[in-house]
């Protein structure tokens, strides 16, 4: 028996820590598994070992495993060896290149969702999914064990449509708009959405500057049906819950596997009751998918797998080489996605984007020939407005809000050309960059305003952006990184000049 020493951390797999004479004196070695058990629990943990944090017959045991058994410290639990799962073999074909069966895949997202694989496990496995890649069967099956290993939510007999954005183009607000003006139009939309990976604010980041985002499935179902569409945070439920473990893995090695991407996003919307989805895959410079050949790859592999899955999926390639709209970071794109809202027409890509989107939406219903033109006048008349106030009051946001209610963080600096010309090119990764560095997505109030788009003019001194934080030493780094970065490219005018030759 092994006394209890909890650890107040959570290292985001089932760990214990024992001492190196108890491993020695168990035929233990490091990263081996154990069993423990109390009182008719039990759980299996990876080893790790020390010679001092823990004492000889103490077994450290983290938050994860501790919750588990529900122990605390001084209480005794039965430890001995335990096998390695089976599903580690299955990730040893796939790095040979061999097809899993639909059975060895089942397996591999089981015990990913249980937490039986480490994340040196799991990362084998993205690895070899990203070198090996996947077949569409094999990714089907992905897909459908990423569902069936979580919760689903479920609408009868109610046709549920989706929208999605692959997404890498910063500034991309449009679930904003698209969300009410589709439910506006009497259909029924419950969006769950992200939040920031690597990006400087995902659509639940926006959200939660408005409302709350962290619903329940109960309180997804409910909002949804009685107002028609919601926007919440997928991560507060469990749906596909393999995928954020999955994305946790490919972070830090910035990968993003074919197949994975695929299942990711369908898994999400299967598990949400979709029948009807369009996908944004914005392409361009500094996105995911910098390539038209490879945005037309993706499309019809997402229209393949959707028809797979029993869900009608559209696909636009959406222009993705700057940013969409002048605001990117939570408040200062909510602010922008509002001034849509309630009227204005600028910026021009956000409208046209959002409607069009949108429209796409309402022609696979059936309710509009011209879907950009319907989505536009429901835009116009206000009525995508009223749905927006209705579904952020909702989740427990302000009634009636208007953009006039926010305000990004109270310290700001301009950044001013140093040349004229015309803007030639902007830097989204350099964009990201500013914003994460002026804190953003935490800080909801930190971010950027262009000034400055592409293809217009600039004089010596005009403001090319206003970078926004809430503490002033993370606006001067900001600053700073921004004269380093120089995310907007100025040209001259004048490219270059040519001198005749002069002749002696």
């Amino acid at each position: 028996m092994f006394r209890v020493k909890p650890i107040d951390i959570d290292a985001g797999e089932p760990v214990v820590i024992l001492h190196t004479q108890d491993t020695a004196a168990l035929g233990l070695r490091e990263l081996d598994r154990v069993q423990l058990s109390r009182g008719g629990r039990v759980a299996v943990a990876i080893v790790q070992e020390t010679s001092s944090f823990v004492k000889p017959g103490e077994v450290g045991v983290l938050l994860r495993t501790g919750s588990e058994l529900d122990v605390k410290m001084g209480d005794e639990v039965e430890l001995r060896a335990a096998a390695r799962p089976a599903s580690i073999e299955w990730i040893k074909q796939k790095m040979d290149g061999e097809e899993l069966s639909k059975e060895a895949i089942y397996e591999i997202v089981r015990d990913v969702v249980q937490r039986n694989l480490s994340l040196t496990e799991v990362s084998a496995y993205i690895t070899a999914t990203y070198v090996q890649g996947m077949t569409m069967r094999e990714t089907k099956d992905l897909t459908m064990a990423m569902v069936e290993t979580g919760e689903q939510l479920n609408f009868g007999d109610r046709e549920v449509y989706d929208f999605h954005s692959v997404g890498g183009c910063p500034g991309n607000k449009v679930s904003l708009l698209i969300v009410p003006i589709v439910a506006a139009a009497g259909l029924l939309i419950p969006k769950t959405s992200s939040r920031a990976i690597s990006s400087a604010a995902g659509t639940a980041d926006l959200m939660e500057t408005v409302c709350n985002v962290e619903l329940s499935l109960e309180e997804i179902q409910r909002i949804a049906l009685e107002v028609g569409g919601c926007l919440a945070w997928g991560g507060a439920v469990r749906l596909a819950p393999a995928d954020d473990l999955f994305i946790r893995v490919e972070y830090p090695l910035s990968i993003d596997p074919h197949s994975q991407l695929l299942a990711s996003i369908m898994s999400k919307k299967k598990a949400a009751g979709a029948k009807h989805l369009v996908v944004d895959i914005p392409m361009g410079r500094g996105t995911k998918v910098p390539t038209e050949e490879l945005a037309k790859r993706y499309a019809k592999d997402l229209i393949e797998l959707g028809d797979s899955l029993g869900i009608a999926t559209q696909c636009a390639i959406t222009y993705g080489g700057q940013p969409v709209g002048r605001a990117v970071g939570p408040t200062l794109e909510m602010i922008e996605a509002l001034r849509v809202l309630e009227g204005a027409d600028r910026p021009t890509s956000v409208v046209r984007k959002a409607t069009g989107l949108a429209g796409m939406v309402l022609e696979m219903a059936g309710i509009a020939r011209d879907g950009p033109a319907a989505a536009l006048s429901l835009l116009k008349e206000g009525r995508a407005l009223k749905k927006f106030q209705e579904i952020v009051a909702a989740q427990g946001g302000k009634e009636g809000l208007r953009c006039g209610d926010l305000a990004p963080g109270a310290h700001s600096e301009e950044v001013l050309a140093t040349e004229e010309g015309y803007v030639d090119s902007i830097d989204n990764t350099a964009i990201v960059r500013l914003c994460r560095e002026a804190g953003a997505p935490n800080a909801k109030g930190a971010g950027l305003v262009l000034a400055k788009k592409s293809g217009r003019p600039v004089e010596v001194g005009e403001v090319l952006l206003t970078i926004y934080a809430e503490r002033r030493e993370k606006l001067s780094a900001a600053v700073a990184l921004a004269k380093r970065l120089q995310p907007i490219r100025v040209e001259s005018m004048i490219l270059d000049r040519v001198n005749p030759i002069r002749r002696l």
